[in-house]
């Protein structure tokens, strides 16, 4: 579990933008940037599912860092359909780490990561395929609940770890595999997950640990049995 989890604001083009900063027991490792779910629909970076991504991140020693996406909390701004969600995200991740606060605890050389859930996850796509452009390609992408079919994804690394639940009705499983298919890429299905993963969490969080540590997904779930 993180030692701490703290809020702190700083300055975006649209104003304040609220984070949450899951922080690890030790000097972090590498710093992992979390997209949560749509907005209007009651999304913020406190979400059952963006909390268990943070919380496992942090876990295994990374500084976990949940914005507030535009109008949500303490952000301010106005939903942008994804566009000023990304420029707010990748802002984010250029200048995080001059923050006075986080200057001396965390190294600018660290691994960086990207995730999300649901909307979160069409941002924290676009924010990838923009950094990896800048030659600044993230360690780690997870993406759960992909928006495909809800919103233009992007193609993604091939090592991105998809996850989806099967009973998904607010995202069909059958929209996430028809974005993956051109692009060969590995979708996890949890069986009888819903979009929330309700009752699936230690699921996620099994998934995801054995991710960062470079398992395959199957060895993961097969710890479950």
């Amino acid at each position: 579990m993180p030692a701490s989890i703290a809020r702190t604001v700083i300055v975006g083009a649209a104003g304040p933008i609220e984070l949450g900063l899951d922080w690890p027991p030790e000097t972090p490792t590498g710093i992992i940037y979390i997209g949560h779910p749509h907005p209007l629909f009651g999304g913020t970076f406190d979400n059952k599912v963006v909390a268990t991504i943070a919380r496992t991140f942090a876990g295994v020693g990374w500084l976990a860092v949940r914005p507030n996406f535009r109008g949500v909390g303490a952000s301010a701004g106005a939903h942008d359909e994804g566009i000023g969600e990304t420029e707010d995200f990748l802002h984010i991740i250029a200048s995080l780490p001059q923050l006075p606060e986080l200057k001396l605890r965390v190294n600018e050389e660290l691994p960086m990561a990207v995730a999300g859930f649901s909307f979160g996850s069409y941002v924290a796509a676009r924010a990838a395929q923009t950094l990896t452009a800048l030659g600044r390609t993230p360690a780690i992408n997870v993406l759960i609940g992909c928006a495909a079919g809800k919103w233009p994804m992007p193609t993604v690394a091939t090592e991105t770890l998809v996850i989806h639940g099967e009973l998904d009705q607010t995202i069909p499983l059958s929209d996430v595999l028809e974005w993956a298919r051109p692009q060969d890429l590995p979708v996890v299905v949890v069986p009888g997950a819903d979009h929330f993963f309700h009752r699936r969490l230690g699921v996620l969080k099994r998934l995801i640990k054995a991710h960062i540590r470079g398992m395959p997904a199957i060895d993961s779930v097969r710890q479950t049995v």
